[in-house]
């Protein structure tokens, strides 16, 4: 019977310690993994940041804020805007960023994600109004990088590093998209005709010296002669060619030529 009692008596205070371990064992144990860090509050002031692994926390007395050391992303919606040059643009954006500093994006900023996000559209539409449409869609890399600069300055004191952003489409209304490519047609136009007239200049060039060179040598004009009868026979094997020295017509050639003087 006095073993009994005692059970019973250890019993009575085993039971409510179990439960109590139960409870309280959640609270002051955290496991965090490599990627996230805990900054601890205690007593409602910073105590330092913790992780990753096995963190021991007071019960009541302790409070952990977990956070996300990973690249993360914000899309930036479509944004109406006005470019340098007064044309109406569309533009969406892509943000990639990281928490450097958990201690700083706890104690230093409400909600870093919400802050971002807002940074991030009111520097798009900064930097797109101070940028020409051409500069826009030929020189996105410049506009992209002066972004990143812009946001990551603002977003540092928040311990939150800006890894890049990319301007994801330009969308432009349809008028100016028919301007451009009417543009874009006479702009072809204009280089066809300046390549067909150096072609035609150069071609020019090149009958003026051959026609030198066979001033030069008259043999080289009958050679090309020539040349041009087996041409033209190879095409029109029907065609019968009398070729008649050029010596024959040259009395009636100077008769001609001393009539006219006479005339005069």
């Amino acid at each position: 019977m006095e073993a009994i009692a005692k059970l019973l008596a250890l019993g009575s205070w085993i039971i409510p310690v179990f439960i109590l371990g139960a409870f309280v064992l959640p609270q002051m144990i955290r496991v965090l993994r490599e990627y996230e860090r805990g900054v601890i509050f205690r007593l409602g002031k910073l105590y330092k940041a913790k992780g990753p692994g096995l963190i021991l926390l007071i019960p009541i007395v302790d409070r952990m804020v977990k956070m996300d050391l990973r690249v993360v992303t914000i899309d930036v919606p479509k944004q109406e805007m006005m470019t340098h040059d007064n044309v109406p643009v569309s533009v969406d954006a892509v943000v990639y960023f990281r928490v450097v500093d958990p201690v700083d994006a706890v104690i230093k900023v409400e909600n870093f994600w919400k802050a971002t996000a807002l940074i991030s559209q009111t520097s798009l539409r900064s930097v797109v109004g101070q940028a020409d449409l051409d500069a826009l869609l030929a020189k996105r890399d410049d506009i992209n990088k002066k972004l990143q600069e812009i946001i990551d300055r603002q977003t540092d004191p928040w311990g939150v590093k800006v890894v890049s952003v990319e301007v994801k489409d330009v969308v432009l209304p349809e008028g100016m998209k028919r301007a451009m490519a009417k543009q874009a047609e006479s702009e072809r136009e204009r280089r066809a005709k300046i390549i067909n007239a150096e072609g035609e200049f150069q071609a020019a060039e090149k009958m003026v010296q051959a026609a030198g060179m066979m001033s030069k040598e008259p043999i080289a004009l009958q050679l090309r002669f020539l040349q041009t009868m087996r041409e033209i026979s190879s095409e029109h094997n029907t065609t019968t060619f009398l070729p008649i020295p050029i010596d024959v017509f040259t009395p009636f050639l100077k008769r001609s030529e001393g009539g006219t003087k006479t005339g005069t």
